[in-house]
């Protein structure tokens, strides 16, 4: 599985290079989905991302939904001397598993997931001046015994190159966080 899922990921990325459609999950379910996730790996074309990637660590993710069925995020992102954190909302569209912030002209769908160890996420920004298109690997946290085999491990750098894809075995080891899901 830990070659599969990084192989899978770039070969949607391929995709995305060939101008194809992007899938969506089936049978998106919003309550399975829900909960602490953490990014593996993530490859992007954005000049920002393609500017900090080397300094980047591997964050943690909540994601909740609300009442309407908009997706809401918050992310933690360790950096060298602290944690920036951000809270996005994205709005339902008309599809399962796929979501809007129109004001940022953001799409993020929801590729493909098992709802426990892996999702894969695509987010492209239309913008005028600068479009890009990212794919994150998101794999389940280690809350309670679920995944006891993932407190071990990351903190490596995100990777380098244009389109940077790199996988990370575990949690990343941030001292002084404290990760809620609320």
């Amino acid at each position: 599985m830990t070659v599969a899922l990084p192989s899978l990921a770039l070969a949607l990325l391929c995709l995305l290079w060939a101008g194809a459609e992007v899938p969506v999950q089936p049978d998106f379910d919003t309550e399975k989905f829900a909960g602490m996730w953490y990014v593996t790996a993530m490859a992007s074309n954005c000049s920002v991302f393609l500017k900090m990637k080397d300094g980047m660590k591997s964050s943690i993710t909540t994601i909740s939904f609300t009442p309407e069925g908009d997706l809401a995020m918050k992310l933690v992102w360790p950096l060298l001397d602290k944690c920036q954190k951000f809270e996005l909302l994205f709005q339902q569209s008309r599809q399962a598993g796929h979501y809007v912030a129109a004001q940022e002209k953001r799409d993020l769908l929801v590729v493909e997931t098992d709802y426990g160890h892996y999702a894969i996420l695509h987010e492209a920004h239309h913008s005028e001046t600068e479009p890009s298109t990212a794919l994150q690997l998101l794999s389940g946290c280690w809350s309670g015994d679920r995944h006891p085999q993932l407190r071990e491990g990351m903190g490596a750098p995100m990777g380098s190159g244009g389109w940077a894809l790199h996988h990370h075995p575990g949690p990343p080891p941030v001292p002084n966080v404290q990760y809620s899901e609320n």
